[in-house]
Parts: C-alpha cells; sequence; structure tokens
C-alpha cells in the first residue's frame, strides 16, 4: 500500500544517507519494517517453542462487558486479537489511505483530468489482467471468488525499491507508479466493499446512510472542530461492523468528509501572530523586574493561543494524515504483518504453490494469485499505459521509454499488505478447515509472487538504466 506523499520523490530519493535524517524518515523504511515483520511472523508460527503461544494470543477474546443483577452487555461480540488487528486497527490504516487519497484527487497528483487518465488508466488494467488470470486457473470452482487478491499493489515496497535503485528511475516514473498506486487502492477498496462484505443488513446501513449525511451537511456548513467528527466516525464503524459491510470501510468513507480547509485562513494568522508576539515582548519586562523567566505566565497563554491558531491554520485533513502517518507506517502495518503473515508451514512441500491442494473443487488457488502479480499486473499496466498513451488519452511520463515503463511495472505487482488484507476476506463461504488451508496458500503465493515481481523488477531497471546510460555515452 502506500502513505509516501508524491512529493518527497522530488527530494532525492537516490540518497541512502541517514546524515540528518532519522530511519522513520526514509522512503524505504516502511518496506523493510514490514519484510522484518514477515520474516519474525513466519518464525513465530512455525518455531515449536513459539508456535503455540503464537497462535492463542491471536485467537486470545476481547470484549468489553456492562452487567448487573438484570442484564449484561458485551461489545464487540466474537472479538479476538486477530480481528481487532484486521477490523479495528485496519480502519485506521484504511482511512490514512482515505485521507491520502482525497488529498491526490484535490490537489494532487490526481487533482486533473490530464494528470489522472494515465495512471487511473494504467491502475485499472493491472487490476483487471492479474483478475482474469486467477479466474483462468480457477474458474468453476469454489475458489473463484478469490480473484481480488493479487490486484493490489502496495506502495510500501515498491517505494523501498525504487528509492533504493535511486536515479536509476526517472522521477516522472516514480510519480507515476505512486499515482498509479493511489488509484489501485482506490479500485481495491471497492473491490472489499462490493464483492468481500457479508450479508447486508439494510436497516443499520441505512442509520449510517442517515449519519453520513449529517457529517457531509456539518461539513458543508463549515465545521472544523475535530470532536465533531472523532464521534460520528465511532458510531459509523459500529454500523458498518454490524450491518455486513466491512467495517475497514468505514474508515474510507469517514476520510472523505474530514474537511480539508483550515479553520483559520492567512491573514487571520498573520494579525494574530504580530498580536501575540507584541504582548509576549510587552511581558519581558516581568523577566527583568520580578525574574520570573521567561515564559511567564501571560507569555505562555500567548504561546498556547498561537499555537493553537498555527494548528488551525492548517486543514485537518492533512494534520491527520501527517499525525497518523507514523502510526500507520510503524505500528499498524508490522501489527498486521505480524497477525496475519504468520502461515504454518507443515512440510517444504507447502510453498509448491504450482500444485492444486487435496480438497474438492478447489483449482489452483496459488498460481493463480502468483502469476496474477507476476505476469498480470505487469502486462496489466503495460498495455493499458500503451493504449492510452497512444489513443492520447495520457501522456508518456517525461524522460521515460517504453521498457523502463515495462520495468518500473513489474514493481507493480508487489501486492503484500492489501492482497493478503483480502486473502483474510476470502474463501469465508467455506468450512472452516478449508478455508484456513486456502488461505495460508493464498499468502503463501502472495509473498512468494511479491518477491518475485520485486527482483524482476529491480533487474530489468538495472539492465535497461545500464542500456540506457552506454547509449549516451
Amino acid at each position: 500500500m502506500r502513505l509516501i506523499p508524491l512529493y518527497t520523490w522530488n527530494k532525492g530519493l537516490h540518497s541512502m544517507s541517514l546524515s540528518g535524517r532519522s530511519f522513520m524518515k526514509q522512503p524505504w523504511a516502511s518496506g523493510v519494517t514490514l519484510l522484518a515483520c514477515v520474516i519474525v511472523a513466519m518464525l513465530l508460527a512455525n518455531l515449536p517453542s513459539t508456535a503455540h503461544y503464537y497462535h492463542e494470543i491471536l485467537e486470545t477474546s476481547l470484549s468489553m462487558s456492562i452487567s448487573n443483577e438484570s442484564f449484561s452487555i458485551s461489545f464487540p461480540q466474537d472479538m479476538t486479537v486477530e480481528k481487532f488487528i484486521n477490523d479495528i486497527l485496519m480502519v485506521v490504516f484504511f482511512f490514512t489511505v482515505g485521507l491520502e487519497i482525497k488529498r491526490e484527487v484535490m490537489c494532487g497528483e490526481l487533482s486533473s483530468v490530464k494528470k489522472a487518465l494515465l495512471p487511473v488508466i494504467a491502475a485499472a488494467g493491472g487490476m483487471l489482467a492479474p483478475a482474469l488470470i486467477y479466474t483462468l486457473f480457477n474458474i468453476g470452482t469454489s475458489t473463484a471468488g478469490g480473484w481480488g487478491i493479487p490486484t493490489a499493489t502496495d506502495i510500501a515496497f515498491a517505494v523501498g525499491i525504487m528509492s533504493i535503485l535511486g536515479n536509476r528511475v526517472p522521477i516522472s516514473l516514480k510519480i507515476f507508479l505512486t499515482a498509479l498506486a493511489i488509484a489501485d487502492d482506490l479500485g481495491a477498496i471497492l473491490v472489499v466493499a462490493f464483492f468481500y462484505g457479508g450479508n447486508i443488513d439494510v436497516p443499520l446501513l441505512l442509520v449510517a446512510l442517515v449519519i453520513l449525511g449529517g457529517i457531509y451537511l456539518m461539513n458543508k456548513l463549515g465545521e472544523k472542530r475535530m470532536m465533531y467528527y472523532l464521534i460520528p466516525a465511532i458510531v459509523v464503524w459500529f454500523l458498518f461492523y454490524y450491518s455486513g459491510i466491512h467495517s475497514t470501510m468505514s474508515g474510507v468513507v469517514m476520510a472523505f468528509m474530514i474537511p480539508m480547509d483550515a479553520r483559520f485562513n492567512r491573514s487571520y494568522l498573520n494579525r494574530s501572530n504580530h498580536k501575540y508576539l507584541t504582548r509576549i515582548a510587552r511581558y519581558d519586562d516581568d523577566e527583568f523586574e520580578k525574574g520570573i523567566p521567561f515564559p511567564n505566565g501571560p507569555q505562555r497563554h500567548c504561546l498556547r493561543r498561537m499555537s493553537y491558531i498555527n494548528n488551525n491554520s492548517i486543514g485537518m485533513s492533512y494534520r491527520l494524515e501527517h499525525a497518523l502517518n507514523p502510526w500507520v507506517n510503524f505500528l499498524i502495518m508490522p501489527i498486521f504483518a505480524l497477525a496475519n503473515a504468520g502461515v504454518v508451514i507443515p512440510d517444504v512441500s507447502f510453498f509448491n504453490i504450482f500444485q492444486s491442494l487435496p480438497l474438492e473443487n478447489v483449482g489452483f488457488v496459488g498460481m493463480g494469485i502468483f502469476f496474477g502479480l507476476l505476469i498480470g499486473k505487469p502486462i496489466g499496466i503495460a498495455i493499458a499505459s500503451f493504449i492510452a498513451i497512444k489513443c492520447k488519452v495520457g501522456a508518456m511520463p517525461e524522460g521515460a521509454s517504453w521498457k523502463m515503463l515495462f520495468a518500473v511495472s513489474c514493481l507493480g505487482g508487489i501486492g503484500f499488505t492489501m492482497a493478503i488484507f483480502v486473502d483474510t476476506l476470502s474463501f469465508g463461504e467455506l468450512d472452516p478447515a478449508t478455508t484456513d488451508m486456502l488461505r495460508s496458500s493464498g499468502k503463501i503465493a502472495v509473498l512468494l509472487g511479491s518477491l518475485c515481481a520485486g527482483i524482476l523488477g529491480s533487474l530489468l531497471i538495472s539492465l535497461f538504466a545500464k542500456m540506457e546510460a552506454s547509449k549516451v555515452k
């Protein structure tokens, strides 16, 4: 997935020096952290000394109870640690994704038809081709519904690899792939919302829609205080959770309701800062006359007011995205990886994704996912981009060649976060034992497919960069 602002590409991602910058600010740091968590999860799930405790923790029940002599209420029902991660923590992840999508649609790389057409069309091709390849391997079987698994791109790993490759990748293609992944995220969100929810409870959904309508109206009327959005967001999550639409979708919907406009404009900001700076200077005399160090009481009041006004001169949407990004990239996504990448490997043959599982009426889940990511993604992105550029509805990224565009498209086959998330929602209509086996096989295929796509894309980018450099000489 995503969460790397597009403008960061223009700050020289090829520089790998850590001098003056922290690890968390590196564009590849999120991908490295996720990879480490995948390895740890696999070890925890398979080492004899830790496997039992690993699964026991994930299956631990969580609930809040209110009871007295006459009644008892538990909420939420059937909640485990694993469900808490996937249904509550991932809501924050999807909320942040929604904020980023909104920002890019309103004022970023998807803000105009000219900017958006090529990455949006490429993203559509990059989702359609993997879905078709998966379907070819599973058509007519009980596993045909897993077609959504190989359709998403994980921007954290893709960005990490491109930053390591440095200036071998043109800036325009880095922006192209990042914008594509944002459009891809929106497509994946729609896939989850429409195809991987449960049975819809219409009355609860209608109540949620009424509340969302009220929030939208409140936004349009100019309300910009956070508390008036936070409380309804919790109610909307509750209604989505029990209505049959996956609860993470509440995060996306609420993200689009958050106002982008600041509470205070530039003129008010300038006047206020001048007023309070003047007061602070006036109270400096107390430091000399009364021996009170800076800041004294009145000065602290002025500084608090300045802090409040300066903070609210930035839109709530921007503030939330900036505040949540580190928590999502370095806490929520790693926890998700730890909880969902821990696939039990009974023997080495389990890695053989090129064979059908010993189950009735199932197709080749592993092959469909693996080839969907490794072959479907780059071919879909490249063909869709070719059609868009030749039909003049999109323009070739500046300084890019067709070979390099295809090489970068290979990195689009890195699925991971969203692919594993969709995998955890798939095959739920089958019996539990079959579902667990299919989901485990799917996760292995996602990891192997993403790994191979990353290696293939890196090799092709390095090769084509050398070829283009030799031509210049």
